[in-house]
């Protein structure tokens, strides 16, 4: 397991130079201004979670994996996907680039509403 997370761990730190890491849900996560993506081990995968929209964005490419919500599922009997990692990793990076919509924003949008 240690060897697959490191690996995992020097894909994202290679993609993701900028952010910064922390635990958060109890994982390592890759985080800059908001979380980007988590990693954990299981007893028989490890799982990679860069949120709902990018299992829904990448769908094609994550056929023959289990995915959940925002969870991919990387068993450790197959060799790691890195190109698919790292292609996940910089969307979320771009994606965390746009500005995030405020709470104030997003209250003004519910009240405007006809």
């Amino acid at each position: 397991m240690q060897p697959r997370l490191r690996e995992i761990y020097a894909i994202l730190k290679a993609a993701l130079p900028d952010a910064k890491e922390r635990i958060s849900y109890r994982m390592p996560t890759f985080w800059q201004g908001r979380n980007l993506i988590h990693f954990a081990a299981f007893a028989k995968w490890a799982g990679l979670f860069p949120g709902g929209e990018a299992t829904t964005v990448f769908a094609d490419k994550l056929r023959g994996y289990e995915t959940t919500k925002g969870g991919i599922r990387l068993p450790y009997n197959r060799p790691l996907p890195v190109e698919l990692i790292t292609e996940i990793a910089l969307w979320c990076g771009q994606r965390n680039a746009k500005p995030a919509r405020s709470k104030d924003d997003i209250r003004h949008d519910t009240r405007n509403r006809q």
